[in-house]
């Protein structure tokens, strides 16, 4: 089984690097599964492609530099998810919210059947009904997330 990490990179605290650390640790320790994890694939792809480059101050400098690099990672986004993951884990907060990608990794999901769970604390009233209809099951966090994963592994 492999997991894909969704929520928010471009307008999240850390780009989102914390809590996917953590839920990629437990994950491959207790559930086995492997986990694409977008901040350390897209480290790989900048050490490869685009080595010492500002990829957030080229949205201003270079926004046709941008825009390719951006279509990159949206081509390696949606790959994952259509041909490799087996579901979704994703992280719903201000940051996820004010972006974009996100909405469209769920909406990947919902497509290719994938089934994704939302960590989130924002009132389901407040998230948009688009997201609301991708999801498979909310969770308030990420220990009731791994309750149920593991309850699961266990069937």
């Amino acid at each position: 089984m492999r997991a894909y990490l969704s929520g928010g990179m471009e307008y999240a605290n850390g780009e989102g690097v914390h809590w996917r650390k953590e839920m990629q640790r437990w994950i491959e320790q207790h559930l086995k599964h492997t986990v694409f994890n977008p901040n350390v694939e897209s480290d790989r792809f900048f050490q490869k492609s685009y080595p010492n480059t500002n990829f957030r101050s080229l949205k201003t400098e270079n926004v046709q530099l941008y825009q390719e690099i951006v279509r990159n990672l949206v081509e390696i986004d949606c790959k994952e998810i259509a041909e490799r993951s087996d579901y979704v884990i994703c992280y719903w907060d201000d940051g996820a919210a004010k972006g974009a990608g996100t909405k469209g990794e769920l909406t990947m999901a919902k497509y290719f059947g994938k089934p994704v769970y939302l960590v989130t604390s924002t009132p389901l009233h407040e998230i948009p009904g688009w997201v609301l209809g991708c999801i498979t099951k909310v969770f308030p966090s990420f220990d009731e997330l791994k309750k149920f994963l593991a309850a699961r592994q266990s069937v």
